[in-house]
């Protein structure tokens, strides 16, 4: 049974070597949710144990220690300009399997921008009054399952559709779907994991509405027409490993390194080649009494050209840092980091909530 299941899983990641794809494509889906994970550098494929692994590692749901559970975090971009909200909410389906289902919704949008298009008339007049709004947002839906492999082994599968919506105004819309796969080995000690990510590859359909009062101020201030179009993003495959330590009656530690490997060419990480590169993250969780976590992290190795002198790179790191507090059935997290760009000396400060509904029976 454990075989079949890996056979599966082996089929769906080779797909990283098929197709044509570009870089960078729904990115917003790549900034990752819950302050838990962005307090530890994003490394937690292993450890993840609430409704947000449907994002992480759809296989870790079966992790979840309560029969119904809702969660939700909010971040800011660029001085609050753009945002970034996750919404979930998951339930356990059957104990013996230990199968569990969730939906999430995720937003990163940037609302109120002004759309001048009309500021000037046909006659050269300026017109204040014809200047609109517009917001340019993404959309996506994620509906996840687990469950363990067999009656009593220690790994676990799971999977995530992934329905992608993302819109310009009235004027650019696209769709998009794509799944994630995970799989988990667990013990008292350490757990392993595996997920692909996009695994069938992940594929946005791009349309366009313009009128021809748009078209022509286009075309007359040199932009491009943009045309029916589409996306496709290949896989990335992200290997865990976390280790759980207890310090004396109090303490527990939780160390957990991710190997995140692109298949979509050469990118500036600490390994980079072509078409497969390797960006490294370490992650590490203390907590006090199962109430009091303290969290911290480090990844996004890149390489940063001097501006005084170009030939000169220097290789720089994003440090993270997070702390999280349960109230029994209540968790609330908090991950002081820079989402935006490694080299950005401004931060940003992230909130995310999770709450049990229902108590699982003893």
């Amino acid at each position: 049974m454990v075989k079949r299941y890996i056979l599966i899983a082996w089929i769906f990641l080779t797909t990283i070597f098929i197709g044509y794809s570009q870089k960078y494509v729904n990115e917003f889906l790549n900034v990752g949710v819950s302050a838990r994970a962005q307090g530890m550098s994003n490394s937690v494929i292993a450890s993840v144990s609430d409704i947000s692994a449907g994002y992480w590692n759809p296989s870790a749901l079966s992790f979840v220690q309560t029969p119904l559970q809702v969660g939700a975090m909010h971040a800011e971009w660029f001085a609050g300009i753009a945002k970034f909200d996750y919404l979930s909410v998951g339930k356990a389906l059957n104990p013996i399997k230990e199968s569990f289902g969730s939906i999430s919704l995720i937003r990163f949008g940037i609302d109120e921008i002004p759309y001048t298009i009309n500021l000037i008339s046909p006659e050269g007049e300026i017109q204040y009054d014809e200047v609109s709004e517009f917001s340019a947002a993404d959309y996506a839906m994620l509906l996840s399952y687990a469950q363990r492999i067999g009656v009593n082994g220690h790994w676990y599968i799971g999977g995530t559709t992934k329905i992608i919506h993302r819109s310009v105004g009235s004027f650019g819309k696209a769709w998009g779907f794509g799944a994630d796969l995970g799989l988990s080995y667990r013990t008292e000690k350490w757990n392993l994991a595996i997920v692909g990510r996009d695994i069938t590859t992940t594929f946005n359909a791009w349309s366009f509405s313009l009128t021809e009062r748009e078209k022509e101020v286009f075309t007359q201030t040199g932009n491009v027409i943009p045309v029916s179009s589409s996306e496709i993003t290949k896989p990335r495959i992200i290997l865990g490993y976390a280790r759980k330590s207890k310090i004396g009656r109090d303490y527990r530690l939780i160390t957990e390194i991710n190997l995140d490997f692109t298949t979509d060419g050469r990118r500036n990480v600490l390994v980079s080649a072509d078409p497969v590169s390797m960006s490294p993250s370490l992650g590490l969780e203390l907590a006090f009494r199962k109430i009091v976590q303290i969290r911290a992290g480090v990844g996004k190795f890149q390489q940063v050209k001097n501006l005084a002198n170009p030939d000169v790179k220097t290789w720089e790191f994003q440090p993270t840092f997070g702390i999280g507090l349960s109230l029994g059935d209540f968790q609330l997290d908090y991950a002081l980091t820079d989402i935006g760009d490694v080299s950005d000396v401004n931060v940003s400060h992230i909130f995310s909530i999770f709450l049990n509904l229902e108590r699982k029976e003893k």
